[in-house]
């Protein structure tokens, strides 16, 4: 009986200490994240698309990344640059003086549809702070939990926001993610991923955008809600005309 309960003992350590080799860390599923969906592909290619009726553009100068915003109507040009410098703004080729408030504005809204465009790219920034809460099953697949948080260091105007990314376990895609901001009120929305393409070896999808009233602790089972049809659709973000060229 005593060689019986050794025998099981030992098994069980060797089974715990192979599935703690084998369960992946936070960092580790965001790495494998961005390495199937693009990886240095990001850093070596401008893109360009369009989005609602704006034109966007990401570019590498000097290896520095620009990100710009371009309205055109029948007479006018507007062109919002981000770089690493500032913010500028231009009408028809002229600078625009702006107060630092509206320039901080126009900056962070280029940078936020910029941001969602090109994830997972983006999660390993300096400022990132990420965190694995655990495995669950949305619509019977299976996904990693993530929580994002942002350091008030380069972390921007909206650091004290809080995300959550779903990846796939097979894929490691982020087929969902959350976010609860606060600025205008505060707000929590949900996004579903679909359209899924390539381009340039460049992930890129299409958002289904939804909407929640919950509190801080309810945030975390927001996929919950989602899988009971409990979230209210706001929106679709589209990205068209998307192209990917080498950059100079």
């Amino acid at each position: 009986m005593k060689v019986v309960t050794l025998i099981t003992l030992v098994l069980l350590f060797f089974s715990c200490k192979e599935q703690a080799r084998t369960t992946l860390s936070a960092q580790e599923i965001v790495d494998k994240s961005i390495l199937v969906s693009g990886g240095e592909q990001y850093r070596t290619n401008d893109v360009y698309y369009k989005f609602r009726d704006y034109e966007y553009a990401s570019e590498w100068q000097e290896g520095k990344r620009i990100l710009k915003r371009i309205r055109l109507t029948d007479s006018t040009k507007v062109l919002d640059v981000k770089g690493s410098k500032g913010f500028n703004r231009f009408i028809n080729d002229s600078l625009v003086p702006l107060t630092d408030s509206i320039a901080n504005l126009y900056a962070n809204s280029v940078n936020s549809v910029h941001y969602f465009a090109y994830l997972p790219y983006g999660l390993n920034d300096p400022a990132v702070n990420k965190e694995l809460l655990g495995e669950v099953t949305v619509r019977d697949k299976e996904y990693y939990k993530v929580k994002v948080t942002f350091d008030q260091k380069d972390g921007g105007k909206d650091y004290e926001d809080i995300y959550l990314y779903w990846f796939n376990k097979e894929t490691f895609k982020p087929d969902y993610l959350a976010y609860k901001f606060y600025v205008d009120g505060g707000g929590i929305r949900f996004r579903a991923a679909y359209n899924e393409r390539y381009h340039g070896g460049i992930r890129f999808v299409d958002y289904e955008n939804y909407a929640a009233s919950l509190g801080d602790s309810a945030f975390y089972d927001v996929d919950v809600l989602y899988e009971k049809k409990k979230l209210k659709l706001l929106s679709k973000i589209e990205l068209k005309d998307i192209s990917v060229t080498a950059s100079n």
